[in-house]
């Protein structure tokens, strides 16, 4: 199959290769040009989101943010100038539900289907092949791209109509950014106690407390290793969504706004660019106490 991939950062790069890996044929575009890795493998590099939908029957974007897909998919030079009817959008960006109910009206006005796929997994997920995949749109338009979304994920759900993928993305980031907080203050905790947070992250891992955060992102905070990953702004776009949804369906949120007010104390702190296991820094600073010190 022709398939085109848009933005090609942390994730979107690994994703484009197992697509490219699984003999199909990519046309590619990112602002920063095409990792020379992809092109070794046979992707084609396009020069505009447009040429990369001439080419292509079925049209992956993946990019930070609501404003990047509607420039993406609507701007000059957009992936909307260069679809005919019958063609595919699949958008796997993390964004607001109600844009992009917006968005997919826009395309199937063309005569295209769309589906909102935004995933959970991270950059590890993205490398290994395992993300979880939750999906918007109709049956059929989920079902001719669920084999191209087998070969990037693991755990793969039609949620709903389109936005419900989005909305179940946005459910996800509100517990994990929850857990991360909760890990935190465990081990924050412990080791002010006076115990060993490696070892006591350990035997939590056997119990009841165990989860994918406490084992991933619990080492990441006893051995300091916070590069991205998964950055503290992008988890800020993702609760900032949560927290404006909440408003507008009168739901209150009250840990999740706790949990962003941790994420903006890190960013007072340069820490914008951390990976969201740094919210436990937030947490040291109020301790006057690091749950390790770096080696």
């Amino acid at each position: 199959m022709n398939i085109g991939f848009i933005g090609l950062g942390i994730m979107g790069k690994p994703m484009a290769g197992h697509l490219i890996a699984g003999g199909h044929t990519a046309y590619l575009y990112s602002r920063s040009g095409v990792a020379k890795e992809l092109l070794d493998a046979g992707g084609k590099s396009c020069t505009s989101p447009a040429e990369v939908a001439k080419n292509a029957d079925v049209i992956f974007t993946m990019v930070p943010d609501t404003p990047d897909v509607e420039k993406v998919l609507f701007g000059k030079d957009g992936v909307a100038a260069g679809l005919a009817p019958g063609k595919l959008v699949v958008d796997m960006s993390s964004i607001s539900p109600i844009e992009t109910k917006k968005f997919a009206a826009r395309i199937n006005e063309q005569k295209c289907d769309y589906v909102d796929a935004p995933v959970s997994g991270g950059e590890v997920g993205a490398r290994n092949a395992a993300l979880t995949i939750m999906c918007g749109g109709t049956e059929a338009a989920f079902n001719r791209v669920k084999p191209l979304l087998e070969l990037m994920g693991k755990n793969i759900t039609l949620v709903g109509g389109n936005g419900d993928g989005q909305t179940c993305k946005v459910a996800n980031q509100i517990i994990v950014a929850l857990t991360i907080e909760a890990v935190g203050e465990a081990l924050l905790f412990a080791s002010k106690a006076g115990a060993d947070p490696a070892k006591v992250r350990q035997a939590l891992m056997g119990g009841f407390a165990n989860s994918r955060i406490l084992e991933v992102h619990g080492e990441r905070m006893v051995k300091r290793t916070f590069n991205p990953g998964f950055r503290i702004e992008l988890h800020q776009k993702d609760l900032n969504l949560a927290l404006s949804g909440a408003r507008a369906l009168g739901v209150s949120l009250p840990n999740t706004a706790t949990a962003q007010e941790l994420f903006n104390s890190c960013v007072a702190h340069g820490g914008a660019g951390w990976d969201h296991s740094a919210m436990v820094r937030a947490l040291e600073m109020m301790a006057n106490h690091d749950v390790a010190k770096a080696e």
